[in-house]
């Protein structure tokens, strides 16, 4: 799975014309589902994500998870993240992975950030989708499971 993370101070999405999900401050992800994703991808990158510290404490340091901050997340679903670009001008979408397990794996990651006690919004999966958000910092982070799986080189500080 791939996500991408941005920071917000507030964000909403309209499916097909209707609004199907708006927050405050907290975080805006696009999720993508690739062929070969598993249900213990799903769970581990919300995970990750609840307790991701991107937003400022006091000493505007950035120290502070989506919990600590009691924001809300909006997450929409994202088949584009799948793209590959390595040959040619058009993207080829083969490795995204297709209904019925990109849908499933969403959901449960969708719940999964809820039984975290986060307040989730989202979008309407496979719908023609608007987005509107405020970045704040802007902060955006990339995250992909596959590459949570992988062991750090030494030389890769450890941010804890």
């Amino acid at each position: 799975m791939k996500l991408v993370i941005q920071r917000v101070r507030h964000a909403s999405v309209t499916a097909d014309g209707v609004p199907t999900g708006s927050i405050g401050p907290g975080l805006m992800i696009l999720c993508g589902v690739l062929d070969g994703d598993t249900p213990a991808d799903a769970l581990s990158l919300a995970e990750k994500v609840v307790r991701m510290r991107i937003f400022t404490d006091p000493q505007d340091k950035m120290n502070l998870s989506v919990q600590d901050v009691y924001g809300s997340i909006l997450v929409v679903s994202q088949f584009t993240l799948g793209a590959d670009c390595r040959k040619g001008n058009r993207p080829s979408f083969i490795r995204a992975a297709k209904p019925p397990l990109s849908e499933d794996l969403y959901e449960l990651f969708v719940q999964h950030l809820r039984e975290l006690g986060v307040p989730v919004e989202t979008g309407k999966f496979g719908a023609d989708m608007q987005i509107d958000m405020a970045a704040w910092g802007p902060v955006t982070i990339l995250l992909d499971s596959d590459e949570l799986k992988r062991p750090r080189r030494q030389s890769e500080g450890d941010a804890t």
